[in-house]
């Protein structure tokens, strides 16, 4: 994707840097804090819930209502002490997430990704982390599970801007795995069977400390 242009950088929610990805490090407190407090925190879907196995819409509206859903979903990742949200864990099917999530650096990054899609990079390049993972719609799950140590994203800002985000460490790890929900994937689909049970079987014997939506 080719870097954006000096016009798109004026008018877009995030600057960006050189290369033309955003910058969304800075005033994370006070933008995280903005969003969430326009917000009501909503129960989060869990495994089972069919919204969370299945592609998600394309986002094609960039008005008021997904404004109001972005902030939703900021209050309710704070609730749940997440550091990503997709919209189908909310049980909205629509491809944006939010994140509040630091690298391995301790830097905070914050933001908005509609319709985002993941660049494949040189198989050369790759660095693989097996760090454990966990995720809101599997609660008080921890598996560990290899997964590239840097990421890039295209996708669009809450506005409808086009807009490239990328993460190492533990923000790469957030950016594949909300992504990855949008496209009806957990993170449990990506391990091994009995890896998956075991998963299944923390989740099964602990209680969440969030709200969620209970499965008929």
């Amino acid at each position: 994707m080719a870097q954006q242009d000096t016009d798109q950088q004026h008018v877009g929610v995030l600057p960006v840097d050189d290369e033309g990805f955003v910058v969304d490090t800075e005033d994370c407190e006070e933008r995280e804090q903005a969003y969430r407090e326009r917000g009501t925190s909503l129960p989060i879907t869990v495994v089972g819930n069919p919204v969370l196995h299945k592609e998600c819409k394309d986002v094609t509206e960039f008005g008021d209502e997904l404004a109001k859903l972005v902030d939703d979903m900021f209050a309710s990742q704070h609730t749940a002490e997440g550091v990503g949200l997709a919209a189908n864990q909310v049980g909205v099917d629509l491809k944006v997430f939010v994140y509040d999530c630091p690298d391995d650096e301790g830097k905070r990054h914050t933001g908005v990704i509609c319709n985002p899609k993941l660049v494949e990079l040189p198989a050369g390049t790759r660095r693989l982390d097996d760090s454990n993972e966990g995720c809101l719609s599997v609660p008080t799950a921890y598996m560990p599970l290899a997964r590239p140590d840097y990421a890039e994203v295209t996708g669009q800002d809450e506005k409808g801007n086009p807009i490239k985000v990328r993460g190492t460490g533990y923000f790469a790890r957030c950016l594949q795995h909300e992504t990855d929900h949008l496209y009806g994937y957990l993170y449990i689909d990506r391990l091994s069977k009995r890896d998956r049970k075991d998963a299944l079987r923390q989740m099964a014997e602990n209680e969440p400390r969030y709200p969620v939506v209970a499965n008929d």
